[in-house]
């Protein structure tokens, strides 16, 4: 039996694999502090676990229309209005099975073989996975930490070719934390303008989890004409604890939302019913659940930043959004534990595992192997004892 050539190019997920196997060290008995988890730690919010009952009890448990029920559409709608600054219309709402749904979605419509896709780096894992999918050719834009992993005008105008086809944003950023401004938007959209045949896809998942007064932007908010070249892409994982409930959703011009809402109708049909009316108690309820959380992760993210910053050699950006700490350990390389070579952040991450029972996921998932992503949607006893642990066991690096 042979696999396609497009399923044997498909590289496995590096942070799911760190999870699987956190969690069978627990399963076999050892307590684990798992810093590599991509999802908050904390309940779906009460009402819209309520909305969830209230739908099956009334029965909703058929199929919906494709892209979306009504009512989510409008409550997308509604909070796109209301939070952007953004109008779209009904039909050009996809709601699908997660964001990462509606990821997969758009670039299967968007990107053909030998298509370049802009994609700064640190990148999310799946982001580079489904450009390489449909056989695109991901254009990988190195930024630095000292730039606060942000990628410039200059990189971008540079990374620009006649085979560009999207340019791939992700503000609040998986793996960094990073947050662009208003201001660094407008040139980056400045210059993409000046091509025609550019899309923007914007991943904006982290969007309610921004800090320190940073404010976030949709790139699609700055001008209509960016508007009309940009997917934004969003859900309700992260911000509402929902991860499991697989809702993400799609704003898109016209002809892009179409096609996406057609090739779901072949693969998936609609996201669930039940998740659908949950997922409108989100958006369209109280955002203090939203609030609360926040105030929890900055707690968490000033703890863990400070225990950082104070092992010697350890250098990391504050990050403004998400629940990532993305620290430089490069100091470690070429150094060793109890005659375990330190080379990389996978070997660093694999001894952190393996010796106390630490789990974080190496830099090398997000396409640089000098970091490592610490999550910090974990609780405070939690991030204090493998705080702990990791400062004692760096300590004896040598």
């Amino acid at each position: 039996m042979k696999l396609s050539k497009r399923a044997a190019n498909i590289s496995s997920s590096p942070t799911l694999a760190i999870d699987a196997k956190a969690k069978q060290l627990k399963a076999d008995g050892a307590k684990v502090f798992n810093f590599g988890v991509g999802e908050p730690d904390f309940d779906t919010p009460q009402h819209i676990k309520d909305a969830a009952i209230e739908a099956i009890n009334a029965g909703m448990t058929k199929y919906t229309p494709v892209a979306g029920t009504v009512q989510l559409k409008q409550a997308v709608i509604d909070k796109f209005k209301r939070e952007n600054g953004l109008s779209y219309e009904a039909a050009q709402i996809i709601a699908s099975s997660g964001a990462k749904h509606s990821l997969y979605n758009v670039f299967q419509v968007l990107v053909e073989e030998g298509d370049e896709v802009i994609i700064p780096t640190p990148y999310w894992v799946s982001h580079m996975e489904q450009i390489k999918i449909p056989g695109g050719k991901p254009v990988v834009v190195m930024t630095s930490e000292e730039n606060g992993f942000k990628m410039t005008p200059e990189q971008l105008q540079e990374a620009i070719t006649p085979k560009t086809k999207v340019v791939l944003l992700n503000s609040p950023s998986n793996p960094t934390g990073a947050v662009y401004s208003k201001e660094e938007l407008e040139v980056l959209g400045n210059i993409i303008l000046k091509h025609d045949n550019i899309t923007i896809i914007s991943d904006e998942i982290y969007e309610k989890l921004v800090y320190d007064n940073m404010e976030h932007v949709s790139i699609a908010s700055i001008s209509e004409e960016l508007k009309e070249r940009t997917v934004v892409i969003n859900g309700v994982s992260k911000a509402y604890s929902m991860t499991g409930w697989r809702i993400g959703y799609a704003a898109a011009p016209l002809e892009i939302a179409k096609a996406m809402a057609n090739l779901q109708s072949h693969s998936t049909s609609n996201p669930s019913s039940i998740a659908q009316a949950a997922s409108v108690a989100a958006l369209s309820g109280t955002q203090q659940p939203v609030e609360d959380m926040k105030v929890e992760f900055v707690k968490r993210r000033d703890y863990m930043l400070e225990r950082l910053l104070a092992i010697p050699g350890i250098s990391c950006p504050k990050p403004n959004g998400a629940f990532y700490l993305f620290p430089n350990v490069s100091a470690y390389f070429g150094k060793s534990y109890n005659g375990k070579p330190i080379n990389s952040a996978t070997d660093l991450a694999a001894v952190l595992l393996e010796e106390v029972q630490v789990a974080v996921v190496p830099g090398v998932a997000f396409g640089n192997d000098d970091f490592m992503r610490f999550s910090y949607a974990t609780d405070m006893d939690t991030i204090t004892e493998a705080m702990n642990r990791i400062e004692k066991l760096l300590a004896e690096v040598k």
